[in-house]
């Protein structure tokens, strides 16, 4: 951001990756609380096929697990729902797409209002949809284990200095 740098607004992205083909449901809205993100769940509910299992991953924002989201839940039971721990979004595939997202289209961007971010979005999105690939992992499972072992030995040793 610079010096003159003015906020227009916000909006609130919901993405949902399917990972097996790399196609992206989105909605945006000017809010995250629960019953913005009960509208997403039905959006999601309304175009995946219903015969359909559904494993979300989300993060442990309070929001997902409101007790009108737990009803909600119950109610459909082809949703299933895992919770990434805490610290841990890049093992949510959504996340590196956000990623992609903002590289892309998002950073550098001048927006005048809060309507053209979300057009940009909403844009990019279509486009990555006529032709999307499925995020393959490259690295080894030893590997991101190490990385792990490595932080969390610097994590107990800043800890306990």
């Amino acid at each position: 951001m610079t010096h003159d740098y003015k906020r227009n607004g916000t909006a609130t992205l919901f993405a949902a990756l399917n990972t097996l083909d790399g196609t992206v449901i989105s909605m945006c809205d000017d809010r995250h609380r629960h019953q913005e993100w009960l509208r997403f769940l039905r959006v999601i509910d309304e175009v995946t096929p219903s015969e359909k299992v559904l494993h979300l991953i989300l993060d442990n924002y309070a929001t997902h697990k409101h007790p009108r989201v737990q009803k909600w839940l119950a109610r459909h039971p082809r949703f299933h729902i895992h919770f990434t721990p805490t610290s841990s979004s890049w093992l949510n595939r959504v996340e590196r797409f956000f990623r992609d997202l903002t590289q892309n289209r998002l950073r550098r961007g001048v927006f005048r209002d809060v309507e053209e971010p979300i057009t940009a979005i909403g844009t990019y999105i279509d486009k990555h949809n006529d032709h999307p690939k499925p995020f393959i992992w490259t690295a080894k499972a030893a590997d991101i284990l190490e990385k792990v072992k490595r932080a969390r030995k610097a994590l107990d040793n800043r800890h306990s200095a």
